[in-house]
C-alpha cells in the first residue's frame, strides 16, 4: 500500500548543534499531525545509511550524501538540508529519483559576515601569533599591527552574506568594491571587474558559491595581480581558491596573509596540506556558520521546509 502523507517518517541524522529536546519541541506540529520524528543525538556519517532506513524525509547539515545513500533509501522523498550550500549532495541523483531538496538559505548570513570581519582584524593584529607568544611567556609581541579602517575591501560574491559583510566593513570605515557575476545596486559599494578588484584591494573577501565556474577562481596568476601587502579572507568554499597556489604565494611574499575557514574537504586537514606550513595564516575549522543564534534560526527554517513540503 502506498504510504500516505499522514505517516511520514522524518529522520534527523544529527542534532544540528542543538539538543534533542530543542529539536523535538520544534517538531511538535509535525508529531501532532501523526508523523514519526526520529532525532539522533550525535553525528556519525558512517551510520547515515543505517539511520535513514525507511525514512521519507531526512534532515542533516553538511555530511556528503551520494549515490550509495540514495540506493539504500528507496522511500526518500525529501531532503531538508541545514546548510546554505548543496555541493555535498549528489543533486543529479536527487533529480533522477524525484527527491525534493531544500536548503536553509539565509540562516548564517550574520554569523559568516561577522566572522569575515573577525578574520580581517585577526590577520591585521596578529591575534593568533600574539596569543601564542603570550602563553609561551617568552619574547615580545608581534607589533605593529594594522587597522582595517581606511582600507579597500574587495568582496567577491555579493549575495546576502557579501552584502552584509559590505555593510559591516563600511561601519569600520572601509572603502568597499565588489565583483559579482551580475552587477547589483548596493549602497556604498562600487562594482568593478575581477582584475581591478584584485589590484586595488587591501583585503579580498570571498563569498561566492562553489560550482564549475568558480572552482579555482583564484590561482597564482590572480595572486600576482594583488598588492604585496594584501590579504585574502575565505569564508565561502575552500575550492574556490587553489590551495597549493595560495600557499606558494604566501611563502614567496606575493601576498601578505590569508585567513581561511573553509578547505577542500572538511577539517581535520591532512597533514600534508601545504597551507599548514604557509606563513601569516589564520586557519579556522569551518565555524563561520556556528553560532547559537544561527543554529536556532536554521532549525526553524529546516522544520518549516518539511512542513511546507508535507502540506
Amino acid at each position: 500500500m502506498k504510504q500516505t502523507l499522514k505517516t511520514m517518517k522524518i529522520v534527523f541524522l544529527e542534532p544540528l548543534g542543538l539538543t534533542v529536546e530543542a529539536i523535538e519541541k520544534a517538531c511538535d506540529n509535525l508529531k501532532k499531525q501523526g508523523h514519526e520524528v526520529v532525532v539522533y543525538p550525535d553525528r556519525k556519517p558512517e551510520l547515515n545509511i543505517e539511520r535513514a532506513a525507511g525514512a521519507d524525509v531526512v534532515l542533516e547539515s553538511n555530511m556528503p550524501l551520494r549515490k550509495d545513500f540514495f540506493d539504500a533509501c528507496p522511500n526518500l522523498k525529501m531532503l531538508s538540508i541545514a546548510f546554505t550550500g548543496l555541493d555535498h549532495i549528489d543533486m543529479d541523483e536527487c533529480k533522477r529519483r524525484g527527491i525534493v531538496v531544500m536548503n536553509a538559505a539565509g540562516y548564517s548570513t550574520e554569523a559568516v559576515a561577522e566572522e569575515t570581519i573577525c578574520m580581517m582584524i585577526g590577520l591585521y593584529r596578529h591575534v593568533i601569533e600574539n596569543d601564542r607568544i603570550t602563553r609561551s611567556c617568552k619574547g615580545p609581541s608581534i607589533a605593529p599591527g594594522r587597522e582595517i579602517a581606511g582600507k579597500t575591501v574587495g568582496i567577491i560574491g555579493m549575495g546576502a552574506i557579501g552584502q552584509r559583510t559590505a555593510a559591516l566593513a563600511q561601519a569600520f570605515g572601509c572603502k568597499v568594491i565588489a565583483w559579482n557575476r551580475t552587477p547589483k545596486q548596493v549602497s556604498g559599494v562600487t562594482f568593478v571587474d575581477k582584475e581591478t578588484l584584485l589590484k586595488e584591494s587591501d583585503i579580498v573577501a570571498l563569498h561566492i558559491a562553489l560550482n564549475n565556474d568558480t572552482r579555482n577562481f583564484l590561482t597564482s596568476k590572480d595572486f600576482a595581480l594583488m598588492k604585496p601587502s594584501a590579504v585574502i579572507v575565505n569564508a565561502a568554499r575552500g575550492p574556490v581558491v587553489n590551495t597549493a597556489d595560495l600557499a606558494e604565494a604566501l611563502k614567496n611574499g606575493v601576498i601578505a596573509g590569508a585567513a581561511l575557514d573553509v578547505y577542500d574537504g572538511e577539517p581535520p586537514l591532512k597533514e600534508d596540506n601545504p597551507i599548514l606550513t604557509a606563513p601569516n595564516t589564520m586557519l579556522l575549522p569551518h565555524i563561520g556558520f556556528a553560532t547559537k543564534e544561527a543554529f536556532l534560526l536554521r532549525l526553524g527554517i529546516v522544520v518549516k521546509n518539511v512542513e511546507d513540503f508535507i502540506s
